[in-house]
């Protein structure tokens, strides 16, 4: 039968942990802008009228030439003006607040566009082989001179579109994705202009597909680190460049003493620029929980994990005859 002083013990430490448990769930949502993203509204916005400007020319060269090669190459720089406007659209969507339905805004949404992007360079590699290889069955003669001054221009359009994204394109994977789409097409547009040239001087057609397969290549493998970055996030999964779950446990307990176990320790991306951390902290008595948590989060943020969720747990009670004491 229990004694008054363990029922009242029992209730001192229910007690106790409800209030620690209650006081750290109430946590607030920061919701600012990124410190570069005026510089990434712009970059896209100047990224899309640029390539939406290259679209036009490619497009109506493509027709006064009757070059399918332009034309089709056209119609997969407007998959990259969609990519963009995606990715643009996905910035800001970010920053609308939450709400009571979608508690941590729309951030996510940035996740499913990185994810998208990769989609939609896939199925451009896809296009790129199979062109290529239609034209290794079917060789036709091509302006040779005429489509490398076309594509040219190109490289200038997209390298200097990437040029606008390289800067912060490992900070976030859809300014990766961006990246990698102008990047690529730069690429084709650089082998199309080598093409152009040898078909002028040699009149060896098949040099256009052979090129354009080793580009798509080229492209495919860049493609494939996106897509398995963007799928792992998806999934909830810890992202690129954040510990896994018993190193931050490790890094904590060795560098916060008053912390005796971490435990329940969940990561993931709340964006694909922000990080989340929920986990319970085990700590003693005496401690005062609230430096206790503002030392863990200084520590979670140097691990690349902005945003931390921390419940507190005190040891055991072990109740006796002869009092209330801590396991």
């Amino acid at each position: 039968m229990e004694t008054n002083r363990e029922h009242a013990c029992r209730e001192e430490t229910s007690a106790g942990h409800e209030a620690v448990h209650g006081h750290d769930h109430a946590h607030h949502h920061h919701h600012h802008l990124p410190s570069s993203m005026e510089h990434l509204n712009k970059a896209f916005k100047l990224g899309i009228f640029l390539n939406i400007f290259y679209v036009i020319v490619e497009l109506g060269a493509g027709i006064w030439l009757s070059s399918v090669s332009l034309i089709s190459d056209a119609g997969h720089n407007l998959s990259d003006v969609v990519s963009l406007v995606l990715a643009l659209l996905a910035f800001k969507l970010s920053q609308v607040p939450s709400n009571q339905r979608y508690t941590y805004g729309y951030k996510k949404s940035t996740v499913l566009v990185s994810l998208l992007n990769a989609c939609i360079l896939l199925v451009a590699v896809g296009i790129i082989i199979w062109e290529s290889i239609e034209k290794l069955r079917n060789p036709h003669p091509v302006e040779g001179g005429a489509i490398a001054w076309v594509a040219g221009v190109g490289i200038v359009v997209n390298a200097l579109t990437a040029w606008l994204f390289m800067k912060d394109r490992k900070r976030d994977l859809n300014v990766k994705g961006a990246f990698l789409h102008m990047a690529a097409d730069a690429l084709v547009s650089l082998g199309v202009v080598v093409s152009g040239v040898i078909i002028s001087l040699t009149g060896w057609y098949l040099i256009d597909p052979i090129i354009g397969i080793v580009i798509a290549v080229v492209i495919l493998v860049s493609t494939m680190r996106l897509l398995l970055d963007s799928v792992r996030l998806s999934l909830d999964g810890v992202p690129e460049g954040v510990p896994e779950p018993d190193k931050v446990r490790s890094e904590v307990l060795e560098h916060e003493p008053r912390v005796s176990d971490m435990h329940h320790i969940h990561i993931w991306a709340m964006s694909t620029t922000e990080n989340a951390l929920t986990a319970h902290l085990v700590v003693g008595r005496g401690a005062d929980e609230e430096e206790v948590k503002r030392h863990v989060k200084q520590l979670l943020g140097e691990m690349g994990i902005s945003h931390a969720t921390l419940e507190f747990e005190r040891p055991e009670c072990c109740c006796s005859s002869d009092g209330c004491g801590t396991c």
